[in-house]
């Protein structure tokens, strides 16, 4: 373990180095500024309040100018704009004692004005790039308006699709949450933190609140150490690495222990095995829900705990500026320990440059939306599920026999749009979307009907129902449309606000109120169907899956959402969004996640789908009435071409454990991938390894790199990656984080279950 946490150790000190969080001098100024400070002003500086919207349970608490003014708050959160910003800015910097400028941050998820796609959508690009750019785009745009403190990214790893919150993160792999998570940190702090376009990021929530018992919304979460260090921690060390300037404490318990009194991972895995030294922060309310967790029974003693844990500024409970100073001047509380909060809370003002620049410039005009750039993201989130080809009717209505429905033709035609999401542009901004104007997003019947206009056809629309009812007056126009067409186009999925997002778990993963009905009614006439979903986690779509011709995962794809589909139906440009979580049958697949640990008796190569004819069928790990697979399962997505992998080849062996746990050797594999079809695509080719003989069980098969390649018809390329320590090392049976002696396995493929294999040996 003292190898894994020394390595971290060094990265993260690199990286805050850099950004200002540990910069000498800014020590110096920390250290006079608090031998000024009065106890009061100290806890004013752990005091964080919300002084616009709430988002969660308001206070209504009013009236701060006094407050800022006597130095007893540090923070707010839920305001914007420059001239809000700049009048309590000037409270605090003209008007309080030491002058201490507060830290204004806001719920900036996937864009301030220019929305992008839901974060989940973000993360089924695969393209690290994209979501950084985007995040720069985001930082840009707030802190032109005062803003310099983004409660993102959220990098839980969520593998239960009803929890609402998996729409915030990255999916169900920590190698690819690790990755999502340093690039969102890189983009919304860029190159430095004092640079005024620079917002610190927040990396939350710390931990565990990804695995909610039974997907519910602030549930507890019990699980081993192992298993949170090798799966639930990763995309956090990669953000501290990164150099995140905060972190939030989550609102469940972990392990019996509520997160934001959780010593161990707040103290001695944060600050002690990685480094970290920016601040942490509560969320709403969090410090005062101690008491109802039952580690409290009064608000003196949650403010303690959290305090001593190591949680630096109370997000809204106010008891920090209730309780420490009693808690200070009894001896519960030593006040070195409150300096330490304070000096947290100061490093990342003076790292941000809030001292020698503390305002922000009025009267400017705000950054243009980027809608270039929107557009592309969109399309790059979309994910073509299934594409068949039709056979019922002519070639006159529909493709040619051999011919998948998609892209649709270039040509006049009459297309029915039918679907409660198919014109409702609150809903393509997805939940959390921080100051975005319905009036920016173009909904997918506006960009239809534009193009189909510019085609010379028609375009048949009827919303058909709402999306959570149980009202069929809408159907009978809805099928009407449908027969007077030669396509249609079903858009279908969950209410973004209501249904996604933070207080939003489901027990049922169908597809809300009477949408399936709809479905199966437009559908019936038997012409072809292409389905598009707009969701916030993954939905069990099966029987779309067996009577639909297209399918198309969109989640909530942001302003460009309606030209971005446009563009893909109609094959101006091509698929190549991957999912990042497994898609179940049924919700009692949940939780479903492709990297799950091996079993003693699995289920190998029975046939799930009849009962088991005898006792070997019959006792392995199975359901006796489902499919134990996905849907559609972790890394699938389809083009329209055909992408083929061959010549899979290991270099670097034979190697040892040795020699790879002290860096002096890695590996290198390789195949060659070859766009077969006709079209020019891009492709995201998957590194998976399992690994055999280990002294902890391990899944059968786990991410560890992708590669995206361009390739035009008929064009081949080979991709590379390399297998080192940083792969092969894993949470052993003594809780050191080594490469073993072992068997491995690796595949080169287009998703979680295809690919090119090898095996080779790690030496003792």
């Amino acid at each position: 373990m003292f190898g894994a946490a020394a390595w971290l150790l060094l990265s993260a000190a690199s990286l805050f180095a850099q950004n200002g969080l540990a910069n000498p001098e800014i020590e110096r100024r920390i250290d006079v500024l608090l031998r000024q400070m009065t106890l009061a002003e100290k806890i004013g500086q752990l005091t964080q309040y919300s002084a616009g919207a709430p988002t969660g349970p308001g206070t209504g608490r009013a009236g701060y100018s006094d407050q800022v003014a006597q130095g007893e708050i540090g923070s707010f959160l839920n305001l914007s704009g420059a001239a809000q910003t700049n009048a309590l800015q000037r409270i605090a910097v003209e008007r309080s004692r030491l002058k201490i400028p507060l830290l204004f941050g806001l719920d900036i998820i996937h864009g301030y004005h220019t929305i992008f796609p839901v974060p989940l959508g973000l993360a089924s690009t695969w393209d690290p790039e994209l979501l950084e750019r985007a995040a720069r785009v985001a930082a840009k745009e707030a802190t032109a308006e005062g803003i310099r403190w983004t409660f993102s990214p959220m990098v839980d790893i969520a593998r239960d699709a009803r929890w609402g919150r998996i729409v915030e993160g990255a999916g169900e792999d920590p190698y690819l949450g690790s990755v999502m998570a340093a690039a969102s940190v890189r983009g919304y702090q860029g190159a430095r933190l004092d640079s005024a376009d620079s917002l610190a990021a927040c990396a939350k929530h710390f931990v565990g609140y990804g695995a909610a018992e039974a997907g519910r919304d602030y549930n507890a979460a019990d699980m081993s150490e192992h298993r949170l260090r090798q799966v639930y921690l990763p995309p956090f060390a990669a953000a501290v690495r990164a150099g995140a300037a905060s972190v939030m404490s989550a609102f469940n318990s972990l392990n019996a222990v509520p997160a934001t009194a959780d010593a161990m991972t707040l103290t001695r895995i944060l600050r002690q095995e990685w480094g970290f030294r920016g601040l942490v922060v509560s969320d709403w309310n969090a410090v005062e829900e101690l008491i109802a967790q039952g580690i409290a029974t009064n608000g003196a003693t949650a403010a303690r705990k959290a305090l001593l844990a190591g949680v630096d500024m109370d997000m809204e409970s106010g008891l920090y500026q209730h309780s420490l100073r009693d808690l200070v001047r009894s001896g519960a509380l030593p006040e070195t320990a409150v300096d330490e909060a304070v000096r947290r809370v100061l490093r990342v003002k003076f790292a941000l440059g809030l001292f020698d620049h503390p305002y922000t410039p009025e009267g400017l005009a705000s950054p243009a939306l980027q809608v270039e750039l929107a557009r592309q993201i969109a399309e790059r989130s979309l994910i073509l599920l299934k594409n068949e080809p039709v056979n019922s009717l002519p070639p006159s209505v529909t493709p040619s026999q051999n011919k998948p429905l998609l892209p649709l033709p270039s040509r006049p035609q009459t297309i029915a749009l039918v679907g409660p999401l198919a014109d409702s542009p609150v809903d393509m901004l997805g939940s959390w979307p921080g100051k975005g104007d319905v009036h920016t997003v173009v909904t997918l019947k506006s960009a239809l009907q534009e193009r189909i206009r510019q085609l010379g056809g028609r375009l048949l629309y009827a919303p058909g129902t709402e999306i959570d009812t149980a009202s069929e007056v809408g159907f009978g126009e809805a099928l009407k449309v449908a027969q007077g067409a030669g396509v249609t186009i079903v858009a279908l999925g969950e209410d973004a606000a209501r249904m996604t997002g933070e207080a939003a778990s489901r027990a049922s993963l169908t597809l809300p109120g009477n949408q399936q009905r709809l479905l199966e009614t437009v559908a019936s006439p038997g012409k072809p169907v292409v389905l598009i979903v707009f969701s916030g986690r993954p939905l069990a779509l099966t029987w779309a899956a067996a009577h639909v011709a297209a399918i198309i995962q969109a989640w909530y794809p942001g302003i460009q959402a309606g030209p971005a589909l446009t563009r893909v139906l109609f094959g101006d440009a091509n698929f190549s969004g991957k999912l990042t979580v497994s898609m179940p049958r049924s919700v009692g697949q949940e939780p479903l996640y492709y990297n799950a640990l091996k079993t003693g008796r699995p289920a190998g190569n029975v046939d799930l789908t009849r009962p088991p004819a005898t006792e070997a069928e019959k006792y392995v790990s199975r359901y006796i009435d489902e499919i134990n697979a996905p849907l559609f399962l972790f890394g699938y997505g389809l083009s329209y071409t055909r992408f083929t992998y061959s010549s899979l080849n290991l270099a670097g062996v034979p190697v040892s454990a040795r020699a790879l746990n002290d860096g002096s050797a890695e590996l290198q594999v390789s195949a060659t991938i070859t766009n077969s079809g006709s079209r020019a695509g891009r492709e995201i080719a998957q590194l998976y390894i399992g690994q055999r003989g280990t002294s902890v069980v391990l899944p059968e098969k786990e991410l560890k790199g992708f590669s995206t390649v361009e390739l035009a018809p008929g064009q081949s390329r080979e991709v590379e990656f390399k297998l080192g320590r940083e792969q092969l090392a894993f949470w052993n049976i003594a809780m050191h984080h080594e490469v073993e002696p072992s068997e491995v396995t690796v595949w080169i493929g287009p998703n979680s279950a295809e690919g090119q294999q090898a095996q080779f040996k790690i030496a003792p």
